[in-house]
């Protein structure tokens, strides 16, 4: 089976870029499956079934939805082998930009879109610098000149990358997107031993583990303070 890591902020247009790229893959013949990733709430699990994709979804709740797609992606993908799916495909939001859900020697996806603004890009981390490919959603919106813009920006801040823009409402490029998720030499039958690309947000602090009460005699663990007498660069 091969395995596929999607992620990208919230509304980038994740599922629409999937559920596109996935139809032209399962015209192909191929048994295509999927696992969303959330914290609170998803729907995505409805429209996928709706496409015929057979779906599992699993909310983090108060934990961060990356460690939770650590501890949760190995029972994933069994799931997926005893299902007899030729890929499945991981969808999860990186709600803080910061988020690194990418497994060594697993092909990583990047989805951003273009009403982010043009410096999102620099603010993104291994969620966007990461990856193998990178998918830019929402340029029918925006002008050819700022669609350039972003693109240059994308490949500023991930130079390796395979950058290309998607329409998740038409599916346009999604046939060209999907012969680059699917490799015959890239099957896998377990993540036992494999590792991330990158180490994951660390903290382990009191308000990791529920203290609400404002105040440094209530702050325990891994807490990093504000420099307030550096000069900032704005001012």
């Amino acid at each position: 089976m091969n395995l596929i890591t999607i992620s990208g902020p919230p509304s980038s247009g994740k599922t629409s870029v999937i559920l596109k790229t996935a139809e032209s893959l399962m015209q192909k013949g191929l048994k295509v499956g999927a696992v969303k990733f959330d914290c609170l709430h998803t729907d995505d699990d409805i429209a996928y079934e709706k496409a015929g994709i057979p779906v599992k979804k699993g909310l983090s709740g108060q934990l961060c939805p990356d460690h939770y797609f650590v501890s949760n992606i190995e029972a994933v993908v069994e799931w997926g082998l005893a299902g007899g799916f030729d890929l499945l495909i991981s969808e999860s939001a990186g709600l803080c930009n910061r988020c690194s859900p990418y497994i060594k020697e697993v092909k990583a996806v990047c989805v951003i879109d273009n009403l982010s603004g043009i410096n999102t890009p620099k603010k993104i981390g291994p969620m966007l610098r990461m990856a193998d490919i990178v998918v830019i959603t929402k340029g029918d919106i925006v002008s050819q000149a700022e669609r350039e813009v972003f693109s240059a920006r994308v490949h500023a801040v991930n130079p390796t990358a395979i950058v290309m823009h998607i329409n998740g409402l038409t599916g346009q490029g999604a046939f060209e997107l999907g012969t680059l998720w699917y490799d015959e030499n890239q099957k896998l039958d377990s993540l036992k031993g494999k590792k991330l690309r990158f180490s994951m947000p660390s903290a382990l602090c009191s308000y990791c583990l529920g203290e609400t009460r404002i105040g440094e005699s209530y702050q325990m663990g891994n807490v990093r303070k504000i420099n307030l007498e550096e000069k900032s660069n704005e001012a």
